[in-house]
């Protein structure tokens, strides 16, 4: 049995606009009668058929005019007020928006429909063309800042006239300020490419826990440095994904731990497997993040430290955010203020976090806390 096609929207509008132009002359022709009646009552004593035809031509296109333009007006308002919007877009103005109310109680559904999705259209338009002048404000600043640090000290030194400690100090500065633009470039290259596109490439078999112990063993000279008692419960997990993209949330998240666990603290990783997923923990017993910063840690380019004491360029977690929703994951945070910081990375254990009937397994997420 073939099944009909659904008519489209189109069609539909077509056909109301058809609908109303029909009842518009039906009710031009009924008030022509009754006008002609009218008149042949008060014409009685001196009326003839030619009369009577004119007065009936003269009211039916009197009464169907005033109707049309009443029906008419009332029917295609909304979409005289969606023209004018959509100019105003088209100059770049996202802000339009066209009074839905008035539509949806004096136009077909169709029309109103269209014009809920103009609206939510130029408000996604609107948004976009606004994290783009922030987007690009924020990576100028970023960028800005250690190019003026970079030509300074470059001048220092073409000047010469400096002792050789001096000479290696600044240096240092320079080879430090070049890391944290590469860093900052190859970041901003990553997370634009994540976010235009979800597919995932090189997806292979790895060991998930020989990951962890690799990525902090890279920042061996780091903790070991400042004496962190490092502790690591790992079970053996195999994993199926994009090795080499999954190791910047590891690196990240391991770097920031050193980094903010303060001489002599704790650090503490583990990785279970459970009821179908796998939870990796990182706890640190460093400075921990503010309260009114932690709905803002994943965002770009936001950092707690608003001093900049620490190096950073704010794209870390973002970036770890994103791969880690791309492999089907959640990342959160809970932090105490002088206690330390506990980051949540749960992902599926084999394939992505869907159950059997095709629905997204509960993780009982909490803004940026993880249960």
């Amino acid at each position: 049995m073939k099944l009909k096609k659904p008519k489209s929207p189109v069609n539909r509008l077509g056909i109301k606009l058809s609908l109303l132009i029909l009842i518009i002359i039906v009710a031009a022709d009924v008030l022509t009668l009754a006008a002609r009646i009218t008149i042949d009552m008060v014409m009685s004593n001196g009326s003839s058929d030619t009369i009577d035809v004119i007065a009936a031509v003269i009211s039916s296109i009197v009464i169907g005019t005033l109707l049309s333009f009443i029906a008419g007006g009332m029917f295609l308002r909304p979409l005289a007020e969606l023209i004018k919007a959509t100019k105003k877009v088209s100059d770049g103005d996202y802000t339009a928006q066209v009074d839905i109310g008035w539509a949806e109680k004096h136009t077909v559904r169709e029309l109103s429909d269209l014009i809920k999705v103009f609206n939510e259209m130029t408000q996604e338009l609107n948004n976009t063309a606004m994290f783009n002048r922030d987007f690009i404000s924020n990576f100028s600043h970023e960028f800005k800042t250690p190019l003026v640090s970079i030509r300074g000290f470059a001048r220092q030194l073409y000047n010469g006239n400096l002792t050789p400690e001096q000479q290696k100090e600044f240096s240092k500065i320079i080879l430090e300020e070049t890391e944290y633009l590469s860093d900052l470039s190859s970041n901003t290259l990553l997370l634009t490419s994540l976010e235009t596109s979800d597919i995932i490439s090189g997806k292979t078999q790895f060991s998930l826990d020989e990951q962890l112990r690799s990525c902090m063993l890279r920042l061996e000279p780091q903790w070991s440095e400042k004496n962190i008692d490092l502790s690591m419960d790992l079970d053996e997990v195999t994993f199926y994904w994009d090795e080499l993209m999954l190791a910047h949330v590891w690196n990240n998240l391991f770097d920031n731990a050193v980094k903010f666990t303060p001489e002599g603290g704790k650090i503490s990783v583990s990785c279970h497997r459970n009821a179908g997923v796998i939870t990796i923990r990182i706890r640190d017993s460093g400075v921990g993040i503010p309260q009114q910063a932690l709905p803002h840690i994943f965002e770009k380019f936001y950092q707690a430290d608003s001093s900049h004491a620490t190096k950073g360029n704010g794209l870390g977690l973002p970036l770890a955010k994103k791969i880690v929703e791309l492999c089907g994951g959640r990342i959160g945070v809970q932090s105490d203020l002088g206690k330390g910081t506990e980051f949540t990375v749960i992902l599926p254990d084999g394939g992505n976090l869907l159950g059997q009937n095709g629905e997204r397994a509960q993780l009982h997420l909490n803004d940026n806390r993880v249960n």
